[in-house]
């Protein structure tokens, strides 16, 4: 990724389809989707409290390992170098 001024530029092919967003802006993006976070910090569903947010793998996933949500049904992404790489793979 490219920085320009404040402006960040991704590659064209990378940038088809993903959003970036800084960390304050989080909740915010999680409210669009409908989601929030409990008292631990882990992602629920906005109108179920008791139902949190998992990732592929199975894992629930905490507002400081929350790095994006990739197209199909909401897919949830962590922040940590595994489910990067398997993101970059995917959207490559």
């Amino acid at each position: 990724m490219k920085e320009i001024g404040n402006t960040n530029i991704m590659s064209t092919k990378l940038q088809e389809g993903v959003i970036t967003f800084d960390a304050a802006s989080k909740q915010e993006v999680l409210s669009y989707f409908g989601k929030t976070t409990d008292q631990e910090g882990y992602l629920i569903e906005a109108d179920n409290p008791t139902q949190r947010v998992i990732t592929p793998d199975g894992e629930n996933i905490t507002i400081e390992e929350f790095a994006g949500i990739r197209k199909g049904s909401e897919i949830y992404i962590k922040s940590d170098l595994p489910s990067l790489i398997e993101l970059i793979d995917i959207i490559g």
